[in-house]
């Protein structure tokens, strides 16, 4: 537990509290949930939970579903973005799903409880032309850089969006998860499950060209790592994060997207190329096809737009 999480807890009632961290446990332990997740859960259902027992309700068997239904209301009324409801109410769904099945309370208050209403919005992307000079001004750059830094933040870009893998599963790369024979790397994604995907030469290229001066910054912090920090420790999230804007930014053409701009300008680009559907899920690892069909759209946008320049009769 964090100790945002001790300070949050102990300013609850222990009725609330205490089920909320064992939830948290049961999130970790029990379905593999990564840190943020578990303290995106926490942080939803503790502002529930206050908000609960400032109306006089202290325990979860007296929770019910007006009592649901007045919260959400009050975050609407008070501004809150649909999409913030929206997780919002996921977050209240799978807890109270949770003390249900555990014998906490005796039914499940949310399991009728209607979700906002989100906008469907189309994630803007990379043409492929903005991505190629992204990628070729970094690779470049890399030339140039006396320090190990140009060749790692090239081969992140590369990896990114060669591969579509997520940030956290370029973090979790291990050396042995590269293989320069078939062309793939193995990560560990969402849950713990492990897939395969694959790289293109451009991507290896550019990881080998790193791997090359690696050796500069080992530490004994690096272990097996593949991508490191400038101290020799597995490179951390945030600076994955700053490497993409800082490269995405040098190219006044294309919107400042940051490292999932790269994941969905990639599915984009292989739909757009000849790839099936079911191909670009396995290769994103996503559990579901509808998570993976908003790339169609996009893909169908821009031949709807691009129709409606050229054809005379459009």
């Amino acid at each position: 537990m964090s100790e945002d999480g001790d300070e949050t807890a102990q300013a609850l009632p222990d009725a609330l509290s205490v089920p909320l961290e064992d939830f948290c446990t049961h999130l970790v332990a029990d379905l593999s949930r990564s840190a943020h997740t578990v303290e995106a859960y926490r942080t939803d259902l503790t502002e529930l939970f206050t908000d609960l027992a400032g109306h006089g309700v202290t325990r979860l068997a007296d929770v019910g579903l007006a009592d649901l239904r007045g919260w959400l209301a009050r975050q609407r009324s008070a501004g809150m973005a649909p999409a913030t409801l929206q997780r919002h109410w996921a977050s209240i769904r799978v807890f109270f799903r949770w003390t249900r099945d555990e014998g906490l309370t005796a039914t499940d208050p949310a399991a009728v409880l209607r979700s906002a209403k989100v906008p469907k919005r189309l994630p803007r992307t990379l043409g492929i032309d903005q991505a190629r000079r992204i990628l070729d001004d970094a690779v470049a750059a890399a030339r140039t850089d006396e320090t190990p830094k140009g060749s790692r933040d090239a081969a992140i870009l590369e990896v990114l969006y060669g591969s579509g893998i997520r940030v956290a599963e370029l973090c979790g790369l291990d050396l042995g998860a590269v293989d320069r024979v078939r062309g793939t790397l193995r990560v560990l994604g969402k849950g713990d499950k492990e897939r395969t995907v694959p790289l293109g030469d451009p991507g290896m290229r550019a990881l080998d060209a790193w791997l090359g001066r690696r050796g500069e910054w080992m530490s004994e912090a690096s272990g097996d790592a593949v991508f490191l920090g400038a101290r020799g420790g597995r490179i951390d999230p945030r600076v994955v994060r700053r490497v993409v804007h800082q490269h995405l930014r040098t190219d006044g053409e294309a919107p400042d997207l940051g490292p999932h701009g790269l994941r969905h300008a990639m599915a984009t680009h292989l739909l757009e190329g000849g790839a099936d559907l079911r191909t670009v899920q396995e290769i994103l690892g996503h559990e579901s096809l509808a998570t993976t069909q908003i790339y169609t759209h996009v893909s169908t946008e821009r031949l709807r737009r691009a129709f409606n320049q050229a054809h005379p009769r459009a």
